[in-house]
C-alpha cells in the first residue's frame, strides 16, 4: 500500500520555481512585443493615416496570477496537474483609432513614443535580470549539492 502522506516539498519548490519562470517569460514576451510595436510607431511617425499601435498584456497576466493563487494544489505526484491560466496569456496589439491631432490623420507623437520606449526598455531589462537571478539560484543549489 502506498503512503500518500509523503512530503513533496521538493516537487512543490520545483513547481513554484517553474511557475515563476513561466510568469517572467510571459511578461518578457509582452514587453518584447511592445518594444517592436513602439519601434514600428516611431518608424511610421510621418506616414499619413498611420494609427498608433499599443500592446496590452499586464491586466491579463495579473488576472491569471490571481487565478493561480486560488486554484487547487497537487498533493501527489501522480495526480493530474492543474492547467495554469498563465499559459493562455497572450499579448494583444491594439490600434488606437480614436484620435488624430494632425492634419495627415497620423496619431503618433514621437515624444510619447520615445518616453514609452525608454520605460519599456527599463522594464524589459529588469525582468531579464530577475530571470537571470532565478537561474542563478538553481545553479547555486546544484553546485551546493555537488560539493
Amino acid at each position: 500500500m502506498e503512503d500518500y502522506n509523503i512530503d513533496y516539498e521538493g516537487d512543490n519548490m520545483w513547481i513554484e520555481w517553474s511557475n515563476k519562470i513561466n510568469i517572467l517569460n510571459k511578461a518578457l514576451d509582452g514587453y518584447w512585443l511592445r518594444n517592436k510595436t513602439i519601434n514600428q510607431n516611431i518608424s511610421n511617425a510621418n506616414t499619413p493615416n498611420y494609427k498608433r499601435l499599443t500592446v496590452k498584456f499586464e491586466d491579463e497576466l495579473r488576472d491569471a496570477m490571481a487565478i493561480r493563487k486560488h486554484r487547487l494544489s497537487r498533493t501527489h505526484r501522480k495526480h493530474i496537474p492543474v492547467s495554469g491560466a498563465i499559459d493562455k496569456v497572450q499579448p494583444r496589439v491594439e490600434e488606437k483609432k480614436h484620435y488624430s491631432y494632425r492634419f495627415d490623420r497620423n496619431n503618433v507623437n514621437i515624444d510619447t513614443e520615445s518616453a514609452d520606449l525608454a520605460k519599456n526598455t527599463i522594464m524589459y531589462n529588469a525582468l531579464v535580470n530577475q530571470t537571470i537571478g532565478e537561474f542563478e539560484k538553481i545553479k547555486n543549489v546544484i553546485n551546493e549539492v555537488n560539493k
